[in-house]
């Protein structure tokens, strides 16, 4: 029986009521909730596709995989994107949580995944009976073959990048060993540093043309404000989607027709998405101005919605030092022992409560 860690934003309550009890009321920089609406066009073909009494295809509709695939070829320079290959899923956390799981790992496997990163990671090891590995540094395992390395850049919750040179050796070192690679791309549109730019996985700078052994995870949740749709997908190796593609069909696990639609209409469009960095690129600079102004220094934050910042103290007395001016953070021991000096601050919280915390930094 599989033992899962507690939430870990429970933890949180307590700084959550004093923020809240500010007289300007609390500013939430802690979770990376979309604030700003969803497109309308977006919501148009959702309302649009609601009469739908029959089952939808867990497979996704021809024109859905059409419209994932043009955004690949299109934005993330995916030059062999295939609409074969992509399978849309409920959301990427449910993704990242079951993958272990639907590609078979079990007691005897092991799957590494970043020092410091999502929770989900682990938990998705778990839930599989696996053994988890948290390392940044493959060479360090030495004669260990996992069964799954993650990846992800931009990184949740620091925002660093891994070069293509980077990711290119991590493919070749699991190549070497038969292991799977599966790169989290959640924040692949949203890099700031134009020197160091976010690449995927399947680029052929990094996979030299072939998908074989790769999976690449995105999801529409923050480039479209979609979170409350649970709309994602996954592609890469079409061995490895056809597999997961049966699996799915076993367990269920559809998004339902008026969300394909919608997402569709999301991925064939890039105007609101340059319209959405273009306002958080707004609140970051603000907000960075602001905390290292307030005596903190940020680290990596190149790319994502994240500043990963430090007082160089345990990162518990920093949120509650800025509890106390009203604003929640999110600790960064949530992402693993490595992050216990940081905070991670978000940058999706609207305009006014950005200024706010602007205000009492």
């Amino acid at each position: 029986m599989f033992t899962l860690p507690d939430f870990p934003w429970d933890r949180l309550e307590p700084y959550k009521r004093r923020a809240s009890e500010h007289a300007g009321g609390i500013v939430d920089l802690s979770v990376g909730t979309p604030v700003d609406p969803t497109p309308e066009p977006i919501r148009a073909a959702l309302a649009g596709a609601a009469d739908a009494p029959g089952y939808p295809a867990t497979y996704g509709t021809p024109r859905l995989r059409e419209s994932v695939a043009g955004w690949l070829r299109r934005r993330a320079g995916v030059t062999g994107a295939d609409p074969d290959a992509v399978l849309p899923v409920i959301g990427t956390k449910e993704l990242v949580a079951w993958l272990p799981t639907l590609l078979g790992a079990g007691p005897d496997d092991r799957v590494v995944f970043p020092e410091l990163a999502y929770p989900t990671y682990d938990v998705g090891v778990r839930l599989a009976g696996a053994q988890p590995v948290r390392t940044d540094g493959l060479l360090s395992l030495g004669p260990v073959t996992p069964k799954i390395v993650w990846v992800n850049s931009p990184s949740n919750p620091t925002g660093k990048v891994l070069p293509a040179e980077h990711l290119r050796k991590v493919v070749a070192w699991a190549r070497e060993r038969g292991s799977i690679v599966i790169s989290d791309e959640c924040y692949l549109e949203f890099g700031w540093d134009p020197d160091n730019p976010p690449v995927s996985v399947l680029h052929p700078d990094v996979c030299e043309g072939s998908h074989e052994g790769l999976l690449a995870i995105n999801s529409l949740s923050k480039r479209s404000n979609m979170a409350g749709y649970r709309a994602g997908f996954l592609t890469g190796d079409l061995a490895l989607v056809k597999r997961l593609l049966e699996v799915r069909k076993h367990a269920g696990m559809i998004v339902p027709a008026p969300v394909q639609a919608a997402m569709a209409v999301a991925f064939d469009d890039d105007a609101h998405v340059d319209e959405q960095r273009e306002r958080y690129g707004r609140r970051r600079a603000a907000l960075r101005a602001a905390f290292e102004g307030h005596g903190f220094r940020v680290d990596h934050s190149e790319a994502s919605l994240y500043l990963w910042a430090t007082r160089d103290e345990p990162c518990w007395d920093t949120v509650a030092h800025l509890a106390s001016l009203g604003v929640l953070a999110g600790p960064g021991e949530f992402y693993g022992p490595a992050g216990a000096r940081h905070v991670r601050v978000a940058f999706t919280a609207t305009d006014e409560r950005v200024a706010a915390a602007v205000e009492r930094l």
